[in-house]
């Protein structure tokens, strides 16, 4: 892998550091990158779904989830991951993100993971293919298409820094800090940096010095390279060694810092776990004169740095082998920008027509084009364009559902308060609030429960068994009316639709099992019309390749007894406008259908 990343690359960043992600995102918008690089956040103790951040001066919703499991399933294109776990938790984070796989490189925060742990988890790496970037790092950068978290700092200094966009150096560098000082030096002698990597801190690190810089000898983006070390280790040696035998040949610069250690009496351990020397070999000062000798750009002291990027770059130029750069063009981030208070995600009135989840309202609502209500049901409720047999089913359900006649309580409600002189809609929600768990809520009770058992592999007499001990009736089940000898044709419509369209039907024949046993106890205990409704959704669902807990969250959200409050509104109108066709009068309920039993109070 010669880039380490693309504009394409997308990342999962392991913990909702926001900062960092808008940082990114920021960037992202920066250089105009079409997708955000990052696709997900796994934030286990998180609760939503999402987190909004801004896209420029708009928004954009990235998904969050419970594990890396999750995350990598449900956005398989990242290869990226950026474990900004504490030193407790990033060896376990990193180790099972190697486990799944899919990941093309890992970049770790965190510092002080304990060297054994540290170099298992490098080696895993290793073995995998697996770039680590870290641990202790701030990350590296590829100008122009994707930057890991804070690199390079604000905006401000990004452009400044000429980070937005690929110049022709290829930086690696120990320090984060040394690494953005470095990248403006670059800037201000040179033409920017084509890619860079800031490898670690810690002294057991993933990817070392010659690890990235085989690498970007094979990119030819990068013309030159630019290596910053420090006392200790003895990775320098490793690339002396390339440079020696001709595996490196584009020009490096280098430079150990960390000279001074030599003027204190014993060793010293300076900023990060790997700056200390243990033999002579590991001082900057050795390491210097090492490079040097074998034929790379080394200057005098750290402060001669800038005059030897300019003088390389010069004759790289002068040569012919860098060419100008064109600069792009690039989006402002505002200053000043203001989060949403509302999110849509269905439909969009801006522009010339308004759009049902993408498509205008004109391409499904006009008779000419063979869609139904079914159609906008699927795309304003599940943002999918079902087929039409399942869209067919829902107006069928829609059909089924409309009405059961004016004495039911809802029905009963609605034409009361139409009968009180209130307007249609005021009349409607009266009849609206008395469905729930008695007045329709079957539909989601019986698909809850029946899938359970489903799931679970109960056979009926264990699932009537497991519904006694709840203590609750089998919902979906049994008829004040409708038996086995006088079966409800809506029932039968509605199964007879299925058999003919549904590619299967396996939870409604599990249900056809448990009612032959509960029929076989009493002929009313049939699989009611609320029963059936609920059932062949999952069924629907099932079929259309939803997965069993999106299923589930649709259950659990109300969404099954939506379809029943869709149909009964139809009925629920058409009583109320019943009522003011005939001009009732306001209904007071007839003495003689109430029990009267009041007592004489008693006296306290």
């Amino acid at each position: 892998m010669a880039q380490l990343f693309t504009k394409d690359t997308q990342a999962i960043f392991w913990n909702n550091n926001s900062t960092a992600i808008q940082r990114m995102l920021d960037y992202d918008y920066t250089i105009k990158r079409e997708k955000p690089s990052v696709a997900a956040i796994v934030a286990p103790t998180a609760s939503g779904k999402f987190e909004k951040f801004f896209w420029g001066a708009d928004e954009v919703m990235i998904p969050t989830y419970k594990t890396t499991a999750e995350a990598k399933a449900a956005q398989p294109q990242a290869d990226v991951l950026l474990n900004f776990a504490s030193f407790r938790t990033a060896y376990d984070v990193t180790m099972e993100a190697l486990e799944i796989g899919g990941f093309k490189s890992i970049m770790i925060t965190a510092e002080g993971i304990p060297e054994r742990l540290a170099r298992k988890m490098n080696q895993t790496a290793r073995d995998a293919g697996v770039i680590v970037i870290g641990p202790a790092t701030v990350g590296g950068i590829s100008p122009g298409a994707f930057k890991i978290a804070n690199v390079g700092g604000t905006i401000e200094n990004i452009v400044n820094s000429k980070l937005h966009r690929a110049g022709s150096c290829g930086l690696v560098t120990r320090s984060g800090g040394l690494f953005n000082e470095l990248s403006n030096i670059i800037a201000i002698n040179a033409d920017g940096i084509a890619e860079g990597v800031a490898i670690g801190g810690d002294r057991f690190v993933g990817s070392v010095f010659i690890d990235n810089l085989l690498r970007m000898q094979d990119n030819p983006e990068v013309k030159y390279m630019i290596l910053l070390g420090e006392v200790g280790g003895t990775e320098e040696y490793k690339v002396i060694e390339a440079v020696k035998s001709g595996k490196i040949t584009k020009p490096i610069i280098a430079w150990c810092i960390g000279t001074i250690a030599k003027y204190y009496d014993s060793g010293v351990q300076f900023g990060h776990a790997g700056a200390s020397a243990n033999a002579a070999a590991e001082t900057a000062e050795a390491k210097n004169k090492a490079m040097a000798e074998a034929g790379i750009y080394v200057p005098a002291t750290f402060n001669d740095l800038p005059a030897k990027i300019a003088e390389v770059y010069g004759k790289l130029k002068a040569e012919g082998v860098i060419k100008d750069i064109a600069e792009p063009e690039m989006n402002v981030v505002p200053k000043v920008r203001r989060s949403k208070q509302f999110i849509c995600t269905i439909s969009d009135d801006r522009g010339e027509e308004a759009t049902y989840a993408g498509f205008p309202i004109s391409s499904v609502a006009l008779p000419s084009t063979g869609k139904g209500i079914g159609d906008v049901i699927s795309l304003l409720w599940f943002k999918k364009q079902y087929p039409k047999w399942a869209t067919d089913f829902i107006e069928t359900v829609i059909k089924t559902v409309a009405d059961h006649g004016p004495a039911v309580s809802g029905a009963h409600n609605a034409k009361v308060t139409a009968r009180a002189g209130k307007s249609v809609v005021e009349s409607l929600v009266t009849g609206l609030l008395t469905i729930g768990p008695r007045f329709g809520g079957a539909i989601d009770g019986a698909a809850e429960h029946f899938k359970y058992a489903d799931d679970n592999g109960l056979t009926p007499a264990e699932f009537l068994n497991h519904m006694k001990k709840l203590g609750i009736p089998i919902p979906g089940i049994g008829h004040r009316i409708k038996s086995l000898k006088n079966p409800d044709l809506r029932v039968k419509g509605l199964m007879d639709y299925a058999a003919e369209n549904f590619p299967k039907t396996p939870l409604l024949d599990y249900a056809r099992t448990v009612e032959a046993l509960t029929t076989s106890k009493k002929e009313n205990l049939i699989l009611n019309v609320d029963g059936t409704i609920g059932i062949l959704m999952v069924d629907m669902w099932r079929a259309l390749g939803y997965p069993e807990e999106e299923i589930n969250e649709f259950i659990a959200s109300g969404t099954l007894n939506a379809f029943f409050i869709a149909g009964r509104t139809i009925g629920f109108i058409g009583h109320v406008l019943d009522e003011k066709r005939l001009a009732m009068p306001m209904y007071r309920h007839p003495m003689d259908d109430i029990l009267y039993d009041v007592q004489k109070a008693e006296e306290i």
